[in-house]
C-alpha cells in the first residue's frame, strides 16, 4: 500500500441528551470540552493537542457515524478512495468546511460494513498535560482504540493486516485454530482496531489512555460519590491480553467506555503476535475473575455514511460467542 494511516484519532455518537451526556463525560470521567455548539459537544484528552477526540452528537437516534483514522498526508486520502472503490465499497467526500475543526476527510464501509474515516488535518488545542489544575475524574489522557464485533474476524483481520497495513500484536484462537479476536495496530502500541468475534457490525467499546492505574481507582470513587456506581460494568482489573490496566463503564445512552493504561511497545518489526487459547481464564482478566454477560452481548450499532440509518448485522461465523470459563 502506498498510503499512511497513522493512528485511531477520533469517533463521532449519536446521544439523546447533551447535558446528561455531558455530566457524566466532563464531571465524571474528566474530559475537556472544547466546545459545544446547541447540538454537538467536542471533547479531548488532556494530552491531546487536537481540537477533539470523541463528538457527542444530539439525536433521538443512537449509533456510530465514523471511527476515525488520522492519515499523513492529504494525498492519503485520495489513494485510500481510490483504494476502497476499487474494491467496490461504498465511500463519500466531506469537503473541508463541511465538519466542525476537521479538514477534508473520506468515509467508507470497509469488508465487515464498518463505517470509517480518513482524514490528515484537524484544528489544534492547548495541550492540558501539565495543567494538573484541571485533573479531574479519570484523568482522560487520550483516545486509545476502539473495539468491534465483526461476524467474520479472520475477513476482517486479513483486510487490515494485509490491504491497511496493520499489525497484530495479540490474538486469540480457538481450538481449532480459527481466529476469534485479533487486536491490531498502526501505532506502536497494542492496538489501534480490535476485532471480536460476534453479530456486526457493531461497536463493541472506545477505550481512552489514563496516566496512570490509580486513575482507574479514582475514577470509581468519583463514579460512585456522583451516582454513577451502576455505570460500572467491569473492573477495575488487568488483561492478560496487552497486559493493561481496564475499567468498563456504560454512559448514559448505554455505549461503553473502556478507561486504559498500561500496555506495551509494539514497534519492533520482528515482534511475534502473542496467541491466547479462547477458554484460558487469564486472556480476559489476568486475575481470573469473569467477565459479565453483558459483555459478550451488548453492543452499539454503526450508522450507514450515506442514509444516516443503523447498519443491518449478520451472525458470526464461528458460533462460539464467548469462552468456557474453566479454572
Amino acid at each position: 500500500m502506498d498510503f499512511n494511516i497513522i493512528r485511531i484519532a477520533r469517533t463521532v455518537i449519536n446521544v439523546k441528551d447533551l447535558d446528561r451526556s455531558r455530566d457524566f463525560y466532563v464531571n465524571a470521567l474528566g474530559f475537556i470540552e472544547t466546545e459545544c455548539d446547541g447540538e454537538h459537544i467536542y471533547l479531548r484528552g488532556l494530552e491531546e493537542h487536537t481540537h477533539h477526540s470523541l463528538i457527542l452528537k444530539e439525536s433521538d437516534k443512537l449509533g456510530v457515524h465514523a471511527l476515525g483514522y488520522k492519515v499523513e498526508k492529504e494525498e492519503d486520502l485520495d489513494k485510500l478512495a481510490a483504494f476502497f472503490q476499487s474494491k467496490g465499497l461504498k465511500t463519500k467526500w466531506l469537503e473541508e468546511g463541511s465538519q466542525h475543526a476537521v479538514g477534508r476527510a473520506l468515509h467508507v464501509h470497509d469488508i465487515s460494513g464498518m463505517p470509517l474515516e480518513f482524514f490528515c488535518k484537524m484544528d489544534g488545542a492547548e495541550r492540558m498535560i501539565q495543567r494538573y489544575e484541571q485533573y479531574r475524574g479519570a484523568r482522560i489522557q487520550r483516545i486509545d482504540h476502539v473495539n468491534c464485533a465483526v461476524p467474520d474476524v479472520e475477513k476482517s483481520y486479513n483486510f487490515f493486516i494485509n490491504e491497511l497495513g496493520f499489525a497484530c500484536s495479540e490474538y486469540t484462537a480457538t481450538e481449532d485454530d480459527r481466529i476469534w479476536a485479533a487486536w491490531l495496530h498502526r501505532k506502536q502500541t497494542v492496538h489501534d482496531q480490535a476485532f471480536m468475534n460476534g453479530e456486526g457490525p457493531r461497536l463493541h467499546h472506545i477505550g481512552f489512555w489514563l496516566p496512570d492505574p490509580l486513575a482507574l481507582i479514582h475514577c470509581c470513587d468519583v463514579l460512585a460519590s456522583l451516582g454513577y456506581a451502576e455505570n460500572i460494568e467491569r473492573g477495575p482489573g488487568r488483561h492478560g491480553l496487552s497486559n493493561a490496566f481496564f475499567l468498563y463503564l456504560r454512559d448514559p445512552d448505554g455505549y461503553r467506555i473502556e478507561l486504559y493504561n498500561g500496555d506495551y511497545l509494539t514497534s519492533d518489526p520482528d515482534f511475534s503476535p502473542v496467541r491466547w487459547d479462547l477458554d484460558d481464564p487469564r486472556r480476559q482478566t489476568f486475575w481470573g475473575h469473569k467477565a459479565p454477560e453483558s459483555w459478550f452481548s451488548d453492543t452499539s450499532p454503526f450508522l450507514d455514511i450515506e442514509t444516516g440509518e443503523q447498519l443491518p448485522v449478520s451472525n458470526p461465523t464461528l458460533q462460539k460467542i464467548k469462552p468456557e470459563f474453566v479454572l
